[in-house]
């Protein structure tokens, strides 16, 4: 028996803010977390979806040294443009905030405290690279060498990109300064660890045994991590930028990233609501993470050992990652600028938010990584957005203004035939739900997608067109059946497509309609007065894509 939860708590990864946005941040984290998000609104769940940009770490001071500016400069611009590119595709996060916030540094210095004090923490010195011309210790991604693997002479301490190996900076030969290109000497530095094979038995035991419902790419992950044996991992690190360790002679060090980043989960939730401990601390909260597959280790393996060791919150329900989205066949890639940006698109697409959440959301890495094409979006616009969706709502509303003038007819006797497409209509629900609450978005989309190719299907059979000339009565039925269609696919594409649900609803003049009424069929009442058709899709020409691509 499914365990009822009286509220729900919904995070999505924290984008790092050294850079914008791109379809496979969107197709791995964002879409499924909204969809999931606003699909819980809709049943009228008490549910918070939480976000904001991960602001400290390395990355962001290279960036700022690359352009000569401050990291705030960087954050402050890359936050202000992930977050409104995130409003305007539609995201419906109840906070966007930030980890640079005063709230955010207060909660994560409080939690590193309380470790700190109840000794959960171990103290360990060793020896770093250290940059005698620079004068200050390097952080691996500051550490560059030759990849033992495949020679790349540009790996970083931490991984080739080359390659893709993991590496250590211990590994890399000849390994010299990013900062002043002078060659490295080892110094002796203090660090607080948090003992992560501490908490392996606890983790065996609520993964392995607890969550076998977890995506496979998950469950997976996390066993070959328990398998090898979890080690120790640094919480600090000699940096100046970052939240300073909250204790006495850690002066120079700043809470690690990956330690200082999921607690900005809890101090946004801090920012949105003075109740914030019912989300966190109750355990009627059910808690999902949208992460992409990059995050798994931190978020069901790290990040729960933090809350376990600290001892007041709850741990997440669910952890349902993606596996990552591919461009024209290659790895998407930054620092190579191959990538869709998602403020580019929306500036060179404009209006069409809801073909980009289509596209990326029928196409999504659910279960392994997928490929983003320019021709397959073009595809999927014109032979399911347009000939399919698009079509059956333009006939329904077309037809109702020539025949009725935008009045809604009167539903007469129902044939065998409308009856078996109304049963049809009333089975999507359940479907449609299993496949959101288990995560499924693909297959719920494509659910939902069946309300108009039933509606599609249902006057294609009929032929209203033909028979208005011979039984004008009964195309009075068959409309105001396309129409409860029409008004139907309102409720069970917003989730997916918000902004057509609204057309939808706009060109119906109806108000939102609730989604336990999907598959009923009094959504639109006899007499009442529809508004202007309009289309909902255009189709994309090929000129289009290919200056694209």
């Amino acid at each position: 028996m499914a365990k009822e939860f009286k509220r729900y708590l919904v995070t999505s990864a924290l984008p790092y803010a050294n850079g914008p946005v791109h379809i496979g941040h969107l197709a791995g984290v964002y879409i499924p977390s909204d969809i999931y998000t606003r699909y819980l609104r809709r049943r009228g769940r008490d549910v918070l979806s939480i976000c904001g940009s991960d602001e400290h770490g390395v990355a962001i001071t290279i960036k700022a040294r690359k352009e000569g500016v401050s990291p705030k400069e960087i954050i402050d611009r890359y936050h202000n443009l992930i977050k409104r590119s995130f409003e305007r595709l539609g995201m419906s996060f109840d906070i966007y905030s930030r980890t640079s916030s005063p709230v955010h540094a207060q909660t994560a210095s409080d939690f590193f405290r309380k470790l700190y004090a109840e000794g959960k923490f171990i103290e360990k010195t060793s020896e770093q690279y250290y940059d005698e011309e620079a004068q200050q210790f390097l952080a691996d991604r500051y550490i560059v060498g030759t990849c033992p693997h495949c020679q790349n002479e540009k790996a970083y301490g931490d991984q080739c990109e080359k390659c893709g190996s993991t590496l250590s900076p211990d590994e890399l030969i000849a390994p010299h300064s990013a900062l002043s290109g002078s060659p490295l000497v080892k110094r002796e530095t203090k660090h607080w660890y948090l003992p992560l094979d501490k908490y392996e038995g606890f983790l065996r035991e609520w993964i392995l045994e607890g969550h076998k419902e977890w995506r496979p790419n998950v469950y997976g992950q996390c066993k070959s991590w328990l398998d090898l044996g979890l080690q120790p991992r640094a919480v600090s690190r000699d940096l100046d930028w970052g939240i300073p360790v909250p204790v006495e002679g850690a002066e120079g060090k700043v809470l690690y990233v990956w330690f200082d980043a999921p607690i900005g989960y809890i101090s946004a939730t801090k920012e949105l609501t003075p109740d914030w401990e019912r989300y966190w601390k109750d355990s009627g909260t059910k808690m999902v993470h949208f992460i992409g597959k990059d995050n798994i280790v931190f978020h069901c393996i790290v990040f729960p050992s933090m809350l376990k060791a600290h001892g007041e919150y709850i741990l997440p329900e669910n952890v349902p990652a993606n596996e990552f989205l591919n461009l024209e066949g290659d790895k998407i890639s930054t620092s190579r600028n191959w990538a869709v940006w998602l403020h580019e698109y929306l500036d060179e697409f404009p209006g069409k938010e809801d073909v980009l959440r289509y596209v990326l959301c029928a196409n999504a890495p659910e279960s392994k990584d997928n490929d983003f094409t320019w021709k397959d979006f073009q595809a999927r616009n014109n032979n399911e957005l347009v000939a399919v969706l698009g079509n059956f709502v333009n006939r329904a509303l077309v037809l109702t203004q020539k025949y009725y003038g935008g009045e809604v007819p009167a539903c007469g006797s129902l044939t065998d035939y409308d009856r078996g497409t109304l049963a049809e209509l009333q089975a999507v629900k359940a479907t449609l739900e299993q496949n959101i609450e288990n995560y499924r978005f693909r297959e719920a989309l494509k659910e939902a997608m069946n309300v108009a190719r039933i509606g599609n299907k249902y006057l294609a059979d009929c032929e209203p067109w033909k028979l208005v000339k011979t039984d004008p009565e009964r195309v009075k039925t068959i409309l105001n059946i396309a129409l409860q269609i029409t008004a139907n696919l309102s409720i069970v594409v917003e989730p997916f497509m918000p902004f057509t649900a609204a057309k939808l609803l706009a060109m119906l003049r109806l108000e939102p309609l609730d989604w336990e009424r999907i598959g009923a069929t009094d959504l639109v009442a006899a007499g009442h007065r529809i508004g202007t058709p309009e289309l909902l899709f255009e189709k994309i020409e090929d000129d289009v894509i290919q200056a694209q691509l």
